[in-house]
């Protein structure tokens, strides 16, 4: 099975705070690696190291083969055209139409108006969302801004997606409907992607493998199967919610 990224005992501290304890783990190309954990335990850090949004105390990042640790903030703007990221409130910008926020990262490449008009409207239709092309941010639902959020993430056709807690905040009907969305863009692109979430529905819906953050580290990594079948307490202690979330943090 052939490796997309790959973290290698990565490291970080926020002041006297030890976040990442010591990271291995491995992205396989195209599939989708759910990364669960509780509130506070640091997906959402590991998933921004990966990107280069926050930097690493110590340990290695190798992308598509490539070891980007040391890049420069320049280097990582072309990593980012292999890999979107879907911010957990969207991150759109507020001032611009939907149509303008899907065509913000293809006039970043200078790409001509008349195909960025096509690929707003292709990408638009996929996601279900034709006809919100001149709204604004402010008069989506919650579920429509995070189905404009992956919209601008594909729109670019990258090799991989990140998904920072993409159900958060939404009510079980959305949230089952963002599920269906992350599994389809993954058989239609054929991308690699991660899920960062500590929502266990999704999680059994999207994933191919599963990956445990606990205390810092990757307390279990395995497919679903070995998920199911797994003796590790803690694990299945999350699985069920039998673990006051303060344990977790």
């Amino acid at each position: 099975m052939e490796t997309f990224i790959e973290c290698i005992d990565l490291k970080k501290r926020f002041g006297k705070k030890e976040v990442l304890r010591g990271i291995d783990l491995k992205v396989i190309k195209n599939e989708t690696l759910v990364i669960l954990g509780g509130s506070g335990s640091g997906k959402s850090v590991l998933l921004k190291t990966i990107i280069g949004l926050i930097p690493l105390d110590s340990g290695r990042i190798v992308i598509d083969d490539e070891d980007v640790t040391d890049f420069e903030e320049s280097q990582w703007q072309e990593v980012r055209t292999k890999i979107s990221y879907v911010f957990q409130w969207g991150a759109l910008f507020d001032s611009m139409n939907v149509f303008d926020n899907l065509a913000f990262p293809l006039r970043e490449k200078k790409m001509d108006e008349k195909e960025i008009e096509g690929k707003v409207k292709n990408t638009l239709s996929i996601l279900g969302l034709e006809g919100t092309d001149f709204m604004y941010p402010s008069d989506l639902s919650g579920g429509m801004k995070k189905r404009v959020a992956l919209a601008r993430s594909i729109i670019s056709e990258p090799k991989c997606i990140l998904y920072d807690e993409p159900t958060s905040g939404l009510d079980p009907i959305t949230a089952n409907q963002i599920n269906r969305l992350i599994k389809q863009m993954q058989e239609m692109l054929n991308v690699t992607s991660v899920v960062v979430t500590h929502d266990i529905n999704s999680t059994f819906y999207v994933a191919d493998r599963i990956a445990l953050l606990y205390e810092g580290k990757i307390n279990f990594y395995g497919s679903i199967e070995e998920t199911k079948k797994s003796n590790n307490q803690i694990l299945q202690d999350f699985i069920s919610g039998r673990v006051p979330d303060e344990k977790w943090q």
